[in-house]
């Protein structure tokens, strides 16, 4: 009887199919993750210069709405499928020249998120630095840990420098 038992290969596969499973599992599930993750941070940059080609074209300043809310708008139109709206700052601060987005360091808060510095789309040919920063929430905490760190979370930041076009003309009135 133990003789046959030593012989008796059935299940082999099974088995070995069960050992590799669960490394095989975590595998595809990082996968994921890293996609979802990296088509919300595509996703964030696409609406971010959507939304700033408001600022671009003038049509933020001459809008009779808060630019705060039009910006956000514009951006949730966009970024309506990965994005929750709410968990995005915004920022738009006017430069003197380009060279002086060297001065412009992002600030953070204690927990890593960027304190936002105030919208401000500036005027006509004014040169504007314009900031979305959206934290990505991991949605599987193992995997999380592994390519976030403790907090499970990463932080993503869309940085546009831009001027907007010369939308006051001289003689425009008549």
């Amino acid at each position: 009887m133990l003789k046959s038992l030593k012989h008796n290969e059935e299940g082999t596969t099974a088995i070995e199919f069960s050992l590799l499973f669960i490394p095989y599992f975590f595998m595809m599930l990082g996968v994921f993750e890293l996609s979802i993750m990296y088509a919300s941070a595509s996703l964030l940059e696409g609406a971010t210069n959507a939304a700033a080609r408001l600022i671009r074209t003038g049509q933020l300043q001459e809008s009779v709405e808060d630019p705060d809310v039009v910006f956000r708008n514009r951006l949730c139109q966009y970024a309506v499928a990965l994005i929750p709206c709410d968990d995005v700052t915004i920022e738009a601060i006017p430069l003197d020249s380009f060279a002086a987005y060297d001065d412009m360091e992002p600030e953070y808060d204690e927990d890593g998120n960027l304190v936002s510095q105030g919208f401000d789309a500036g005027g006509s040919s004014s040169r504007v630095l314009v900031r979305v920063a959206y934290r990505y929430h991991m949605l599987t905490p193992l995997i999380g840990n592994l390519l976030a760190g403790p907090g499970g979370s990463r932080l993503f930041v869309s940085t546009i420098v831009l001027q907007s076009e010369p939308y006051d003309f001289a003689g425009a009135d008549s």
